[in-house]
């Protein structure tokens, strides 16, 4: 078999109606797994399944609509993966919020918290409710969506960043909670993609020359160059690999 296949497993990708979660899931699903598709809205799920299910065969996707941001939410998301699937051996922790663009000085409170809140607890409250089939199998792979914005300051998106810089710190610590159940944590931190998440830093021309002039590669991502980290992550190939985060941002961070 693969070092990569994920034949017989269970991802659930949380953001994945789109952008970095969506590539994710299709290459997963590429590799053979089973996935589980969510975002907020329903429509938008459904399409990334039929088209998965076009691809790969009937059952081989689910939505499981879900806002991060509600406990409720995230426990049905889990309960349904259990009943239509029977176990779950990757979560994916992609879905992110920021509702700020500027300096500190200018945020409010309840921007400031639904950051924190929506990018590093709902994080940990996903992976609280999905570990425990994972500690009963001694198997799983958690993969936490951070951002290089986590390893460096910026002017206008600095909660973001600190939120980013907090997946770390989670990644690790579950890491080492959770090694001795044969569970790994790890991140993915991204430079600039191009995804609808991101449109403020690279829709501008001005900007995005800017940006890619201190890019090696001379361009920012696309999704799907950030997808095969994922199937990595959650295959057979990574399982010495925990509490690590994987840059992957054309060299920006050198």
């Amino acid at each position: 078999m693969s070092l990569f296949s994920l034949d017989g497993k269970v991802a659930i990708i949380t953001g994945s109606s789109r952008g970095i979660g969506k590539a994710i899931a299709e290459r997963m699903a590429e590799q053979g797994a089973k996935v589980v598709i969510s975002s907020r809205k329903a429509d938008a799920c459904q399409a990334v399944v039929d088209a998965i299910d076009a691809r790969h065969g009937a059952g081989t996707a689910i939505a499981v609509p879900a806002n991060i941001s509600s406990k409720d939410d995230l426990r049905r998301l889990v309960d349904t993966t259990q009943e239509r699937f029977g176990r779950i051996d990757t979560v994916v922790c992609n879905a992110a919020s920021n509702p700020y663009y500027g300096p500190l000085g200018g945020i409010e409170d309840d921007q400031f918290r639904k950051i924190l809140e929506n990018n590093v607890i709902a994080n940990h409250w996903l992976i609280q409710m999905a570990v425990p089939q994972m500690i009963e199998r001694k198997d799983g792979s958690i993969i936490i969506v951070s951002s290089i914005g986590g390893l460096r300051g910026s002017p206008v998106i600095g909660a973001y960043n600190i939120s980013k810089a907090a997946d770390f710190q989670l990644a690790r610590n579950l890491a080492v909670e959770y090694g001795k159940h044969n569970i790994r944590v790890n991140c993915i931190a991204p430079g600039l993609i191009r995804t609808d998440f991101a449109r403020a830093l690279w829709e501008d021309p001005e900007a995005l020359k800017r940006r890619t002039a201190t890019t090696p590669l001379g361009r920012i991502g696309e999704p799907d160059e950030i997808a095969g980290a994922a199937v990595f992550l959650a295959s057979p190939a990574a399982t010495f690999l925990t509490g690590q985060s994987i840059v992957i941002d054309g060299g920006v961070t050198i």
